[in-house]
């Protein structure tokens, strides 16, 4: 078994920077860290959970409370989920995933059963009746997402408003005035998903703020539902020059249904996109979009954990900026 001092030899540092490291217990610098995280996963190090068990009265467990509906597009919940387990296993944690529809009946579980140190819960709603109960316990918990009223929580999310505001921004900028946003399903809104509606808002305000015209409509995905959604769009607003997806299964449905009706992508119509790279540019037509941050989403939150169990950080909430790419699917609206 690859010891600690192993690690700080092949590393160049001592072991008790080795420690730090795993721990937070103190500030490493960007490089050092980097390169100790580098030297555990070549050597394959794994920290001793039973005695860090014994020591701290700690399972050394993450719990990640992770429902996985079919309203949600899962490759990206997985992709922060697998981001939590990388970065608990560098800091010398399991993580326990929870994947049931439980809500708060999964709380109760976790924190009356000692099987795990903490809690990282996704799908987050504005008004999550989870939230009660992590407020009523001395465990440390972290949300990756944004309820209504974050008080007494730890929260870390891609700023969704901001979010929303940036596609908006892209659009007005090139001269579109309609702008239809094809959005989740629409169980996602019914539930108050806080990604979605804060999403919204951002479109919402900056549209007012920049005099554009904006209709919003749920969709399912897949190509009978956009076709349905794309011809009430036209419908409603002929004069539509501009979408903005946020539901990646509707991504290649409305080019194909763009295509289909003698509508260039973009000389006639722009597209924007809110989804993973990996979907912008493995579209038909290499998507303009904002990404969302998984991994980033998922490391910060563990590490965010791991302070308040080392008693280092308080409550608090972070939000990633977001970073709009242009891609060939926008372009000047047609005169």
């Amino acid at each position: 078994m690859v010891t600690l001092a192993e690690v700080a030899q092949h590393a160049g540092v001592s072991a008790s920077t080795v420690s730090y490291v795993l721990s937070g217990k103190r500030s490493i610098s960007v490089t050092t860290r980097q390169r100790v995280q580098e030297s555990i996963r070549e050597l394959g190090y794994h920290p001793n959970a039973g005695a860090r068990a014994l020591a701290g009265k700690r399972s050394n467990i993450i719990a990640l409370m992770i429902p996985l509906r079919t309203d949600m597009y899962v490759p990206v919940m997985m992709e922060i989920a697998i981001a939590v387990a990388t970065t608990a296993r560098l800091h010398g944690y399991d993580v326990l995933l929870l994947t049931g529809e439980e809500g708060p009946d999964a709380v109760r579980r976790v924190t009356g059963s000692g099987l795990a140190d903490a809690m990282i819960l996704m799908d987050v709603e504005l008004e999550d009746d989870r939230l009660p109960l992590l407020r009523g316990t001395d465990q440390p918990s972290v949300l990756i997402g944004l309820p209504a009223d974050t008080t007494g929580l730890t929260c870390v999310d891609l700023d969704w408003t901001a979010t929303g505001a940036l596609c908006v921004e892209q659009l007005a900028t090139l001269g579109h005035r309609d702008v239809a946003v094809i959005g989740e399903a629409p169980a996602v809104y019914e539930r108050h998903t806080g990604f979605a509606e804060r999403t919204l808002d951002g479109l919402r305000s900056r549209s007012r703020e920049l005099d554009v015209r904006l209709l919003h409509r749920p969709c399912e995905g897949g190509y009978d539902a956009m076709a349905s959604t794309l011809a009430r769009v036209f419908d409603e607003r002929p004069a539509t020059t501009g979408f903005v997806v946020q539901n990646e299964s509707a991504v290649e449905p409305l080019l194909a249904l763009l295509r289909q009706q003698g509508r260039a992508v973009p000389e006639d119509v722009s597209v924007v996109a809110i989804c993973p790279d990996q979907v912008a540019v493995q579209a038909s037509v290499r998507l303009t979009s904002v990404a969302i941050p998984a991994q980033e989403m998922g490391r910060h939150a563990v590490e965010r954990l791991v302070a308040k169990l080392d008693g280092r950080d308080g409550d608090e909430v972070v939000l990633i900026e977001p970073e709009l790419t242009v891609r060939a699917s926008s372009g000047p609206a047609a005169s």
